[in-house]
């Protein structure tokens, strides 16, 4: 069984990262004006708190983009968003012949669209899609959706540049992680969640092409729409910080590989790292125990199930089920496989707590 994870950041270039940011940080924002909570409410002129407005230049600086918006619903509400500024309703969109993401799902439903799949792993595949069915739009998952997924996100976006077909990237689980985001491939818009990043719950950004976000943040007229200044400074405070402790997380999660491909603990047959969605370890037993052993290692302080995906809640290692996508493309799976994220967690707390696992079955 083989897996193409994403490629991590380094230390190095994780640090770049949080250094280029803290610096048009500081082009944005002179004097003692960082130090602000944060505005409310709809500011004459701008129809949103002004340091809403600066923090999303911030973010479209950035990641090289031309603009850039924070959106209510998380991941999910800036994707709804961003397809809402690309597609009318029933029009024809375009994806990876894979499990769809269920809440991306019920954006499918609620705007009728039509799916188009195509294998992204072969681009010849995609290219005569394209040309059958000429869809409006296509949307991309940054992370794997499948176990065999090895697609270049570049090369796909590339392919549908050359049609002309306008592209989303969902970007989820993959910001700051690795060295470009969708958008910064050519992709029209990047979509994430802050909350994955450190921020506060509930806040999405959309970044990437100048009318398309403009089309998003006249969506956003009414006041209970806007993402306040107080908490956009929470996600700009949480980008800041993200680079580093993923690129230690992925530390981590290549030392634990590393013990357990070596016969660490006896009853795991192999592990491998897997964007599924997140950046993972996935382990694999001889013997159908997986269930028994996220019982037991819950027991001993592995969190039970996320709360935002890697969240700034989330401290001690996650061990948990695989994720749905994966699951409905190999049902079997569930019985003999585990998930685990480190989280802020070692190398020795993960191994110490599945050793205790395993051994008390």
């Amino acid at each position: 069984m083989n897996t193409w994870p994403l490629q991590s950041l380094t230390m190095e270039q994780a640090q770049q990262k949080q250094f280029q940011l803290v610096d048009i940080i500081c082009r944005h924002f002179p004097g003692s004006d960082f130090l602000s909570g944060g505005d409310l409410g709809l500011v004459p002129g701008l129809n949103q708190p002004q340091m809403t407005q600066r923090i999303e230049a911030v973010i479209a600086d950035f990641f090289n983009a031309p603009k850039a918006a924070l959106v209510q619903g998380a991941g999910t509400g800036a994707i709804r968003s961003g397809l809402a500024a690309l597609l009318k309703a029933g029009e024809t969109l375009l994806i990876h012949d894979a499990p769809v993401y269920p809440t991306t799902a019920v954006i499918v439903e609620q705007m009728g669209l039509r799916l188009i799949r195509a294998d992204f792993n072969q681009l010849d595949e995609v290219a005569k899609a394209i040309e059958a069915h000429r869809p409006q739009a296509a949307l991309i998952q940054h992370t794997r959706q499948k176990m065999d997924d090895a697609y270049s996100l570049e090369d796909v976006i590339a392919c549908l540049n050359h049609y002309g077909i306008p592209s989303l990237t969902d970007d989820n689980y993959a910001v700051m992680k690795v060295e470009k985001i969708g958008c910064e491939c050519g992709s029209g818009l990047s979509t994430f969640s802050s909350f994955k990043l450190f921020g506060p719950a509930g806040v999405g950004v959309v970044v990437g092409d100048e009318n398309a976000v403009s089309r998003v943040r006249q969506s956003m007229y009414s006041g209970g729409s806007q993402v306040q200044g107080v908490q956009a400074m929470e996600v700009l405070r949480g980008l800041v910080f993200a680079p580093v402790m993923h690129a230690v997380q992925a530390l981590v999660n290549d030392r634990v590989v590393a013990a357990l491909q070596s016969g660490a603990i006896p009853q795991v047959k192999q592990a491998m790292i897997a964007n599924a969605q997140s950046k993972v370890l996935l382990v694999e037993f001889h013997q159908p125990i997986a269930e028994k052993v996220l019982a037991r290692a819950h027991q001993l302080g592995a969190l039970p199930y996320p709360v935002g995906a890697e969240s700034k809640y989330e401290i001690p290692p996650l061990f948990y089920r695989l994720s749905g996508t994966f699951r409905q493309s190999d049902p079997t799976l569930s019985q003999r496989m585990i998930r685990i994220n480190p989280n802020r967690s070692g190398a020795e707390t993960v191994l110490r707590i599945l050793r205790e696992s395993c051994r008390d079955l």
